[in-house]
C-alpha cells in the first residue's frame, strides 16, 4: 500500500545487498532463518519489563535535553552571575553538537557491546558534567570553565539519548510496538530542552534592565545562589537516574521480541561504507538534519536573540517551550498521517 507514488528503486532496503526488491528481500529472510532458532521464527515474547527500560532511557534523554538547554533561557542573570560574554553563552549551547562528533564511536560501542555498557556510560558521563558544574569555587575565571567543561561531558552524552531509540525499541519491544517506543524515547529529549525554557526563567531571576520586576532581590550574589540552586537540582536528578540505571538495565530480553532483534547484523564498518554510499539514505539524513541543525542552534540562543527587543527572559522562556512543544504535536500528528495513509486500506495512497 501506499506504492502508487513511489518507484521501485525508493521501496528497495537501503541495506540490501541486492538491485531488486526480491532479491534483497530473499536475502534477509534467508539470512534471518539461518541465525533464528525455530522457536522465534515467528513474533517472539514480550516483557512488561521492556516498559522500565524505555523509561529510564527517555528520563536520560530528559535530563541531557535539560542539562543542555540551562544556559540559553537564563543567559542575562548568567552574564551577571558570574561575567559570562556572549561568547561564551553561545559556546555553552555549542557544546552540544560539539558532543555528537564521537557519535560513530558511541554507535559501534552500541553495537559491539550493547545497551546496558553505553548507556551506563552516557549516564556517567552526565553525571561528570552536571557535578563538575557544581564544584564550589571563588574564581569566576576557574568556574566558567568548569561550566564549559561540564556541558562538554554533557554534551558528549547526546549521541546516545538521541540515536539509540531505534536500536532499543528494535530490541526490546515488538514490531507494532516499535514506533510508538522510539517515539517516546525520542521525543523526551526535546522536551528536556523544552522544560529548561521554563525552569531557568521561573526560578532564576532577570538582572535590572531586562526585566521589569527591578527589586533589591535580583542582585548578583542572588542571582548566582538561585542559579546553582538549579544546578544542585539538575545534579542531583542526574545521580538519580545513574543509580537507577546502575540498579537495573538490562541489555536485552531473555529471549527476542521480533526477528529483527534476532538477526544477524552487518559488520559496523560494512554497514557504515554502505550508508555512505547510499545517495537515498545521505538525501534522507540531510533533510532531516539541516532543519534539526538550525532550530536547535537558533532555539539555544533565543533570549540572546530577543533581549535587544526588550523581550524579557520569562517570556523568552515561554516562547521557546511553546515552539518545541507545538513542533513536538505537528510532528506527531503528521506522521500519523502519513503512516495511515500509507498503511490503512482503503486509504487514497492504497
Amino acid at each position: 500500500m501506499g506504492s502508487g507514488w513511489s518507484s521501485e528503486e525508493e521501496r528497495q532496503p537501503l541495506l540490501g545487498p541486492g538491485h531488486g526488491p526480491v532479491a534483497g528481500g530473499a536475502w534477509r529472510s534467508r539470512e534471518a532463518a539461518a541465525v533464528l532458532p525455530e522457536a522465534v521464527r515467528g513474533p517472539g515474547p514480550v516483557y512488561g519489563r521492556r516498559w522500565l527500560v524505555l523509561l529510564l532511557f527517555s528520563l536520560l534523554g530528559f535530563a541531557q535535553g535539560l542539562v543542555w538547554n540551562t544556559w540559553g533561557p537564563i543567559q542575562n542573570s548568567a552574564r551577571q552571575a558570574y561575567g559570562f560574554s556572549s561568547w561564551d553563552i553561545a559556546l555553552l549551547v555549542l557544546w552540544g553538537p560539539i558532543g555528537f562528533l564521537p557519535c560513530f564511536a558511541f554507535m559501534w560501542l552500541l553495537d559491539k557491546r550493547g545497551l546496558r555498557v553505553t548507556v551506563l556510560l552516557t549516564s556517567f558521563l552526565m553525571v561528570l558534567g552536571t557535578g563538575l558544574r557544581c564544584i564550589p569555587v571563588s574564581d569566576l575565571m576557574l568556574k566558567r570553565r568548569l561550566i564549559h567543561g561540564g556541558q562538554l561531558l554533557n554534551g558528549l552524552a547526546g549521541p546516545t539519548v538521541m540515536n539509540a531509540a531505534p536500536f532499543l525499541s528494535t530490541t526490546w519491544f515488538s514490531a507494532d510496538e516499535r514506533a510508538t517506543a522510539t517515539a517516546i524515547a525520542s521525543m523526551l529529549s526535546y522536551l528536556g530542552g523544552a522544560c529548561a525554557f521554563l525552569v531557568g526563567p521561573l526560578v532564576v531571576p532577570a538582572p535590572n534592565g531586562t526585566s521589569p520586576l527591578l527589586t533589591s532581590e535580583s542582585s548578583r550574589a542572588h542571582i548566582k545562589d538561585l542559579i546553582e540552586t538549579v544546578l544542585y537540582a539538575e545534579f542531583g536528578v542526574v545521580c538519580l537516574l545513574f543509580s537507577a540505571t546502575l540498579a537495573y538495565f538490562p541489555p536485552r530480553p531473555p529471549l527476542p521480541p521480533s526477528v529483527a532483534a534476532a538477526s544477524q547484523r552487518l559488520s559496523y564498518r560494512r554497514s557504515f561504507c554502505r550508508l555512505l554510499s547510499n545517495l537515498r539514505f545521505l538525501m534522507i539524513a540531510l533533510a532531516y538534519a539541516i532543519p534539526l541543525g538550525v532550530f536547535a542552534g537558533w532555539s539555544g540562543v533565543l533570549d540572546l536573540i530577543l533581549t535587544p527587543v526588550h523581550v524579557s527572559q520569562v517570556d523568552a522562556g515561554w516562547i521557546g517551550f511553546w515552539s518545541i512543544v507545538g513542533g513536538c504535536v505537528v510532528g506527531i500528528a503528521i506522521a500519523s498521517d502519513i503512516v495511515y495513509l500509507l498503511y490503512t486500506p482503503g486509504s487514497l495512497l492504497e
